[in-house]
C-alpha cells in the first residue's frame, strides 16, 4: 500500500492533492501486485488507464488544433498519435520518478518494471484518469498541459529522431540507410545494445538502446 508519507511526495511532485487517496494508489496499482497480492482483476490502474488515455487524447486534440490551424485532419492525426506515443509518456513519467511509487508485483519489480516503458507510460494516463475523476476535467487539463503537452516539441524530437533521419535520407543521395549491431552486455531481461548507423555503407554515428530511451549520437 502507498503510506501517507509517498502519498504526499507524489502529490506534491504533481501539484494536486486527492480528495479520494484511493484513486491515487489505483493509479500507481500494476496489475503484477494486484494478481500477487490476490486482490481482484478490476483493482490495478488498467480502466484508469483507459480513462485516461481518452482524456489526453481530448487534450491533446485540441491543443494540436488551436496550434496548427493550417493543417488537415490527416496530419493532425499523425502529429498526435506520434506525439502521446509510449516512449513520450514514457519519458514524461521518469522526469516525475513516478515508477519509484508504482505497486509492482515481485517479478515485475525485479525484472526492471520501474524503468518499463509500457508500464510508466500506462502509469501517467492512469494519474490522469485518476485526477480527471476526483477533480475534474480542468485538473486533468492542467496536469495534461504542466508533465506531457510541455516542451512536446522538444521530447517529440527526442524520439522521432530515427524517423526524422530516414526521411532526411530517403529524399537525398547518400545511399541505404542501416543500422548495425555492434554490441550487447548486462542480463537477458534488461539488455543494453550498442548499435551504429551507417549511410551508403559509412558509419556516421553509434548510441545504446536503454530500458526508455533509444539514442543515437550522430
Amino acid at each position: 500500500m502507498l503510506d501517507a508519507k509517498r502519498r504526499k511526495e507524489i502529490e506534491h511532485r504533481i501539484g494536486y492533492t486527492f480528495h479520494n487517496p484511493a484513486l491515487l494508489e489505483k493509479a500507481l496499482t500494476h496489475s503484477s501486485y494486484s494478481n500477487e497480492h490476490r486482490l481482484g482483476k478490476l483493482n490495478n490502474n488498467e480502466r484508469l488507464e483507459f480513462l485516461g488515455d481518452a482524456v489526453l487524447e481530448v487534450v491533446s486534440s485540441e491543443f494540436l488544433y488551436k496550434k496548427y490551424p493550417e493543417r488537415p485532419e490527416g496530419e493532425l492525426t499523425k502529429q498526435r498519435a506520434s506525439m502521446v506515443c509510449e516512449q513520450t509518456l514514457a519519458l514524461c513519467a521518469r522526469d516525475l520518478e513516478l515508477g519509484s511509487y508504482l505497486l509492482l508485483g515481485r517479478g515485475e519489480d525485479m525484472t526492471g518494471g520501474r524503468e518499463r516503458a509500457s508500464v510508466t507510460s500506462d502509469a501517467m494516463e492512469a494519474m490522469i484518469g485518476a485526477i480527471y475523476l476526483d477533480g475534474g476535467f480542468a485538473n486533468a487539463k492542467e496536469y495534461i498541459d504542466r508533465f506531457i503537452l510541455n516542451d512536446i516539441e522538444n521530447k517529440q524530437l527526442f524520439f522521432d529522431s530515427k524517423t526524422i533521419l530516414q526521411e532526411k535520407v530517403q529524399s537525398g543521395t547518400l545511399g541505404e540507410l542501416a543500422y548495425e549491431l555492434i554490441g550487447e552486455e548486462g542480463p537477458d531481461h534488461n539488455k543494453i545494445f550498442t548499435s551504429q548507423v551507417r549511410i551508403g555503407g559509412k558509419a556516421y554515428g553509434t548510441g545504446r538502446r536503454m530500458p526508455l530511451t533509444a539514442r543515437f549520437w550522430i
